[in-house]
């Protein structure tokens, strides 16, 4: 990913719609080889239709110590955007770069390892201007979203009504990048 070529990313806020235990799964945290600020964070989502902030564990909470390196992203199966082309988060590995949101600005992160290990996830849906966008996050405090008054909200703590950052983005991708065709996700 060369940083000259990068798109600027528009983030915009989204209304949560539900909030819905999801089960046992797989979840990847990517511990990158450099200090993240308590706003940066991913963008993930279970569709191509768009994406939402997930924060790095900058915060001592009752369950766990900071890590303000690591952002545990969600489940294996969701997209990572990055530089509007998407990977899996199953296939991040470390040695990889990764890229870093903070609001509209981005920047490029070696990942050091990629940790994948069973725990209970929860779905969050929003909309946002027409659009669905929904995440499979793990149900933990250490696990935060960024709402319009750019305060940090663990998922524990999210209510339906919460309106937080997302990207609004189209379905339609071969291998991580666009195609023009018509595809539906749910």
């Amino acid at each position: 990913m060369a940083a000259d070529n990068r798109k600027d990313v528009s983030l915009t806020h989204g209304v949560v719609t539900k909030i819905k235990p999801a089960g046992l799964g797989t979840r990847v945290c990517i511990d990158c080889a450099d200090l993240l600020t308590p706003t940066e964070g991913v963008l993930v989502g279970n569709t191509g239709y768009g994406y939402m902030l997930v924060l790095s564990e900058n915060r001592s909470t009752d369950t766990y110590p900071p890590r303000p390196f690591r952002i545990n992203a969600g489940g294996l199966h969701q997209y990572l955007f990055q530089d509007d082309q998407t990977v899996y988060l199953s296939e991040l590995r470390g040695g990889n770069s990764l890229y870093i949101y903070n609001g509209s600005e981005q920047k490029e992160v070696p990942v050091g390892r990629v940790k994948m290990e069973k725990r209970e996830l929860v779905r969050v849906e929003l909309e946002t201007e027409g659009t669905h966008i929904s995440a499979t996050l793990q149900y933990a405090d250490s696990v935060s979203l960024l709402n319009k008054n750019h305060e940090v909200v663990s998922v524990k703590d999210l209510k339906e009504g919460d309106k937080i950052f997302c990207c609004i983005d189209e379905p339609g991708r071969h291998l991580g990048k666009k195609i023009n065709e018509e595809i539906n996700e749910y």
